[in-house]
């Protein structure tokens, strides 16, 4: 007779926490207080009359901002209709199907690259320079073709495009290379709504829309606890227009935020709840993501660390946090401080993703970044799937069940034999061993025989074959040009800004 355990857990998958629940509450708690006692400063008069409508006191008002303190029950009745779980698709492809989607929610991750910088990596010459609308564009098919690349961010600004009219651009660039979700950035409020008419367009209308928005928006509000007009005006069209939006405070220990990372922590929660609360004041259901980069000042060099085990822990900790109060965690990783893609910069990026995917974070971003965000690389977005990819093997932990434990394939090999020639071998060989696709296993006769070549010349070389791969597009020409018309009329709004590239040989 067989006997079964009760309360058996079959498979535990690896766990990480940083923060203990009563840590959680006392940040929370501090928070509240800042928000209801410090306040904090906002430059936009809807924005300031919306709280003040809500509840919120409004003091030391001027022409241009007031400070605004709300108290704990707006943020209790914010967080009643908050939104537990954000749903994102991404555009059709070529047969007309959404296949690609992102359900942010409690442990739920999801990664994708970082935005908006502005050099990168040229994939060809490896010099660095100035990011243009063709990097952007092949950083989306890049994204398009990794397994383990399930949102997309720019990589780069299209600097060679007009400057009041990039983000259009970009987005036309992105939609070009990809089908997964992209995470946009906007200019202003015009930007964010050509936009809209864009992902309109693409997807067949509004009503396609409304059943699946096809991209978030990303905004940073300005640490120390303010909270500019651009940020406010794109919060209140995000909700107006069911746009899922990032609200991502960016504090820097030491320099825009207490050196402590506990500080740290109730300074930036205290910046999101007051997006949290404002966004449900405006539409109750208004879907939104909280998080950011929270890292230190190196106080050497006075640049905001990308690679430091500050950054790993703090988003690790934010998201205890959000996990806590139930709203979708905006974590980072994939990035270094590392000028190129070298050992340090696959150093860091392994220790931020494995710490970021161990801890839950949803919406992973930033896969990609090297110079502390200044710089986006190719090999490090090529790097970072693989890296990825051993990190999801990992959190499938060890399933221990009458199967796995394979007693009776260990009674029939029996001592001295081999397993090479069971069913059972064959049969679970490919799902239970991480196979790599970059990192080399070879004894060192047959690598020299392979040509000696460093994980980095690989790597490189798998850039160039992605790249150089023939794909289907995702845009026929017609939906391309319906696209570029509304940047072109957007160019037309904006003559005179555009960018002479010479200035950034």
């Amino acid at each position: 007779m067989k006997v079964r355990k009760t309360n058996y857990t079959v498979n535990e998958t690896p766990l990480f926490q940083v923060l203990t629940e009563e840590e959680i509450e006392a940040i929370y708690y501090s928070a509240l207080r800042v928000l209801s006692e410090t306040g904090v400063r906002v430059y936009e008069p809807e924005g300031i009359d919306l709280a003040h409508s809500g509840g919120a006191t409004v003091e030391d008002r001027d022409e241009e901002s007031a400070l605004v303190k709300m108290p704990p029950w707006m943020v209790d009745r914010a967080r009643a209709t908050l939104p537990q779980k954000v749903v994102v698709v991404g555009p059709p492809g070529r047969d007309g199907k959404r296949k690609n989607r992102m359900e942010l929610y409690k442990n739920q991750i999801y990664f994708g690259a970082g935005s908006d910088t502005p050099f990168t990596i040229d994939p060809y010459t490896r010099e660095r320079r100035r990011a243009t609308y063709r990097d952007v564009k092949n950083f989306a098919r890049l994204a398009e073709k990794l397994p383990n690349i399930d949102f997309h961010m720019s990589l780069g600004i299209t600097q060679d495009t007009a400057v009041g009219t990039y983000d259009r651009w970009q987005y036309l660039a992105m939609l070009e290379g990809t089908t997964k979700p992209i995470n946009i950035t906007a200019v202003d409020l015009d930007g964010l709504n050509d936009q809209l008419e864009m992902a309109y367009i693409r997807l067949g209308g509004k009503a396609e829309w409304e059943k699946a928005p096809c991209f978030s928006l990303y905004i940073e509000p300005v640490s120390p606890l303010s909270h500019s007009e651009e940020v406010i005006q794109k919060l209140l069209f995000s909700a107006d227009h069911g746009i899922p939006f990032v609200y991502t405070p960016c504090p820097m220990a030491g320099g825009t935020a207490p050196t402590t990372l506990a500080g740290l922590l109730v300074q930036a929660l205290t910046e999101s709840l007051f997006g949290i609360v404002l966004s449900q004041l405006r539409k109750p259901g208004a879907q939104l993501i909280i998080g950011g980069l929270l890292s230190n000042m190196d106080m050497s060099t006075t640049v905001m660390a990308y690679g430091s085990p500050e950054m790993a822990l703090l988003s690790a900790g934010y998201t205890d946090i959000t996990k806590w109060l139930r709203v979708p965690m905006y974590e980072t990783a994939g990035c270094s401080d590392s000028k190129l893609f070298d050992e340090q910069a696959a150093m860091e990026a392994t220790f931020n993703i494995a710490t970021a995917a161990l801890i839950g974070g949803n919406m992973i971003h930033d896969v990609g970044y090297i110079e502390s965000g200044l710089t986006s690389s190719p090999e490090m977005m090529v790097a970072s799937n693989e890296i990825i990819d051993m990190v999801k093997r990992i959190l499938r932990g060890i399933p221990v069940n009458d199967e796995t434990k394979a007693l009776d394939v260990i009674d029939a090999v029996g001592p001295g034999g081999h397993y090479l020639d069971q069913d059972h071998t064959f049969e679970r060989f490919r799902t239970e061993i991480w196979q790599p696709g970059l990192i080399d296993r070879h004894n060192w006769e047959n690598w020299e025989m392979l040509g000696s070549k460093r994980f980095e010349e690989r790597v490189h070389e798998r850039v160039i074959d992605l790249l150089d791969e023939e794909e289907e597009a995702p845009l026929d020409e017609a939906m391309y040009a319906e696209l570029r018309r509304i940047c072109e009329l957007a160019d037309e709004r904006h003559k005179g800004e555009e960018l002479e590239m010479s200035l950034f040989v």
